[in-house]
């Protein structure tokens, strides 16, 4: 199953995003349920996140999310998993 996981970054912590980068990514890479991701842009600046997961389920999805050092470290305003249906791509 796909997960589509949209993070919204609490306005004026561009610089904890920064800091929690590389622990995000090797995270990504350690548990290698994540298809795509990738940044969310305005301005300019990164403000967010998009990423897809293929994972067995929900719980997976959200224990995933739980794990991720970005939310550990208090970075998101706001987090959402819905269920994706990959069409095209």
């Amino acid at each position: 199953m796909h997960f589509a996981v949209i993070c919204r970054d609490k306005p004026g912590h561009l610089q904890t995003r920064l800091d929690n980068r590389a622990g995000h990514l090797a995270y990504i890479e350690q548990t290698g349920i994540v298809a795509l991701a990738g940044p969310l842009i305005e301005d300019g600046q990164m403000c967010g996140s998009l990423v897809i997961l293929d994972c067995a389920d929900r719980a997976a999805a959200d224990a995933w999310v739980a794990g991720d050092p970005y939310g550990i470290a208090g970075l998101f305003d706001s987090v959402s998993v819905t269920e994706w249906k990959r069409v095209i791509g």
